[in-house]
């Protein structure tokens, strides 16, 4: 079963400076690979100067192999991206790319000074981003008749808060009902009861 999730709801911006350093932080939701690309290359364009656009995503639901990337952008080898992969797995968010870019001061930080810098940057911009919410959610379908289209909805309504429901008339009512995938079973099974037997829902394959 896929699991509650949060994702940034806006995207932001952070800056902190390390050892005359400037470590900028660019927070973006990105649903998708595509979308994530999309952000890093805007950055890019937006910041063409900085000897570094370093990056990570985890551009879906976290969890998922598919979804992560990361680029050190000419940083020495795991010092960048990385970091601030592991800081994103870590906070447990999804749909979420981190693009740092980084204007050198004239103080090397060595290795372990610049893993601590990009992933400390993105850990303390992490703590003031606005989230929301992904739950999962499936469709169920069925019909009825006209009958038990107001015990149907108001049961729906009231116990299922966030459902949305869509109907087709015809001969019988086509539902269409947008629910919390881990509410599915019991609304089947409430459905059926409160119909005595005649309404069926099933999840949408």
């Amino acid at each position: 079963m896929t699991q509650e999730y949060q994702y940034p709801a806006t995207r932001t911006l952070y800056r902190e400076e390390i050892k005359k350093s400037t470590f900028i932080v660019h927070i973006a939701h990105t649903p998708s690979i595509a979308d994530a690309k999309a952000f890093i290359k805007s950055i890019n364009q937006e910041y063409p100067d900085a000897r570094h656009n370093c990056w990570a995503h985890v551009a879906g639901e976290p969890g998922g192999s598919h979804v992560l990337g990361f680029s050190d952008d000419g940083e020495p080898n795991g010092t960048a991206g990385k970091p601030m992969l592991n800081v994103l797995m870590g906070s447990g968010l999804g749909e979420i790319t981190a693009v740092i870019t980084r204007y050198f001061g004239g103080i090397k930080l060595g290795t372990g000074g610049l893993v601590r810098a990009y992933g400390g940057s993105l850990n303390n911009a992490l703590s003031d981003i606005e989230l929301l919410t992904r739950v999962p959610m499936v469709t169920l379908l069925g019909e009825s008749s006209y009958a038990l289209q107001g015990v149907i909805e108001q049961h729906i309504n009231s116990q299922f808060s966030g459902s949305t429901i869509e109907k087709e008339f015809s001969a019988n009512i086509a539902w269409q009902i947008a629910i919390d995938e881990r509410n599915a079973e019991q609304a089947i099974k409430d459905i059926y009861e409160i119909s005595n037997g005649a309404v069926e829902l099933k999840v949408k394959q």
